[in-house]
């Protein structure tokens, strides 16, 4: 039997008859293309929809970029990126959702106090589009998926898909069952999870999952470490990663986006009043200033060209 370079490749279409066939994405932010891709390489087609086409453009440009990088550094051929890129369909419109088995909702909500709502709006026009068996999903972290499917027809066939940051790098997902959801559903989850070569942690709804309870409360402490003058950002990163961490606190607070983080620290104090999760007066000052992190520049660290150069807070002084 002969074996050509293709049986190989990230590029090659796998056999998935009877599986998951089409994946659908709403929102083409930062999290949503790394979803996007992820699934792609895996032989999986992928609709990725946004109601701004210019978003979409730039989003595709950002993953032939990621898939470049991936390639410089002898990880993937053009071929495969073409491949790749073959496989991903951009779209402003719900109807283009109609035939996936999967819809997965990974919207960036920045405004206060919208996110419930406007992800509810987006399930329910999921909902109106899509065939009976398919799976509604959210990318969520710190919001309770029976909320989101609460005024759903079909809440039953809705769950929680937590993909962990960096989703290259980590091999989990979170699968968050409400209280309506389905075994059916969670089955073909796990199945979509086994696919795309991730392994799952199942778990009932609560805001913060696991992950991001801990999270967010280790940002914090390293943060009130910071503030005691007891080391700097750098050396309480590096502290971490030789602990066995893939990214320190800091690291990982800037990677995900101070904002972002700052908002899941409101929604946990808003669900349980524990103080453990307000967030450090240090991380409402960068993010009062747009220091967001990596995703505009500054944050914990200064970036250039998407890497750290040097520390923007040294103890409680902002730079």
């Amino acid at each position: 039997m002969s074996e050509t370079l293709a049986d190989f490749s990230l590029g090659k279409r796998p056999q998935t008859k009877g599986m998951i066939q089409k994946v659908g994405i709403v929102g083409c932010g930062a999290v949503g293309q790394e979803i996007c891709r992820t699934i792609s390489e895996y032989g999986i087609d992928v609709v990725f929809l946004d109601l701004s086409e210019d978003r979409l453009k730039e989003a595709f440009l950002q993953i032939g970029h990621q898939l470049d990088d991936i390639i410089n550094h002898w990880g993937l051929t053009t071929g495969e990126k073409r491949a790749i890129l073959s496989r991903i369909k951009g779209t402003t419109e719900y109807a283009d959702l109609a035939d996936c088995d999967i819809v997965i909702e990974s919207i960036s909500s920045r405004k206060k106090g919208t996110s419930i709502e406007i992800r509810k709006e987006i399930f329910s026009n999921i909902e109106s589009v899509v065939k009976p068996d398919a799976i509604i999903s959210s990318n969520i972290a710190t919001l309770m998926i029976s909320d989101l499917s609460s005024s759903l027809k079909h809440p039953e066939r809705c769950i929680g898909m937590h993909f962990i940051l960096p989703i290259s790098k980590t091999n989990i997902i979170e699968v968050v069952q409400g209280i309506k959801s389905s075994e059916e559903a969670i089955a073909q989850v796990v199945k979509f999870a086994g696919m795309i070569n991730k392994k799952i942690v199942k778990l009932n709804e609560s805001p913060g999952n696991i992950v991001t309870r801990m999270l967010v409360t280790t940002i914090n402490e390293a943060c009130e470490i910071l503030m005691e003058g007891v080391a700097s950002v750098s050396d309480i990163d590096r502290a971490m990663r030789e602990s066995g961490y893939l990214f320190g606190p800091f690291e990982m607070a800037d990677r995900i986006g101070l904002d972002k983080v700052m908002k899941y620290m409101d929604n946990l104090y808003q669900e349980f009043g524990d103080k453990k999760y307000k967030s450090s007066p240090i991380i409402k000052r960068l993010v009062r200033a747009n220091y967001f992190g990596r995703i505009t520049g500054r944050g914990f660290y200064n970036y250039q060209s998407g890497k750290p150069v040097d520390q923007t807070v040294t103890c409680a002084v902002i730079k």
